[in-house]
């Protein structure tokens, strides 16, 4: 009685074992993916595209915000700090004037004048700098309450006193995304 392959049992996978060569040679790929080539048509696509996206998140458009300005109640803070003058905004210029003094000759040992001027211009420049951020914490506490009432004690968001600080240390020029409201004009 001879065997037939219908009547043989199957033992095995059914094909023989591929060599370490080849099995590497399937498992290889390239460090640096290929990038398809960007015809210039693309590119001025992609261009215009990062440029509207630019544009749309100046203008504080939501889609367009990242993760850390989205929400009604960032949007609250943003305005909230831009409606009003910080001591934080002029931070940085007095900040430029105390690394200049830094450099002023000390006009030698016998006047005592340029390192007087030197002193009392780098306390200031501190004592600015407290001001600035008692003030802030002053107007946080103020805008959390705020918040607090419009959208519900408890469903304030966290670090909404920070996000306000650092923006209100901030040139309003250079501000992103720009301010949507003139000096004065509270958010209600």
């Amino acid at each position: 009685m001879t065997d037939t392959p219908e009547s043989a049992p199957v033992t095995g996978k059914g094909h023989a074992t591929p060599s370490r060569k080849a099995r590497e040679a399937a498992n290889k790929r390239p460090l640096v993916p290929q990038r398809k080539s960007l015809t210039k048509e693309d590119r001025r696509k992609r261009s215009a595209e990062r440029l509207t996206a630019r544009a749309g998140y100046e203008a504080g458009e939501e889609r367009y915000l990242p993760p850390r300005d989205k929400g009604p109640q960032r949007r609250y803070v943003r305005d909230y700090v831009d409606a009003r003058y910080t001591v934080g905004e002029f931070m940085i210029p007095i900040m430029f004037a105390g690394v200049v003094v830094t450099f002023l000759p000390d006009f030698g040992s016998s006047s005592p004048n340029g390192l007087l001027l030197q002193s009392t211009l780098l306390i200031a420049v501190y004592g600015f700098l407290l001001i600035g951020v008692a003030d802030a914490m002053i107007w946080s506490r103020k805008m959390v309450r705020l918040m607090g009432e419009k959208f519900g004690a408890s469903n304030v968001e966290r670090g909404l006193k920070w996000y306000g600080a650092v923006r209100a240390f901030q040139f309003r020029p250079l501000r992103t995304p720009k301010p949507r409201v003139q000096r004065g004009q509270f958010p209600s």
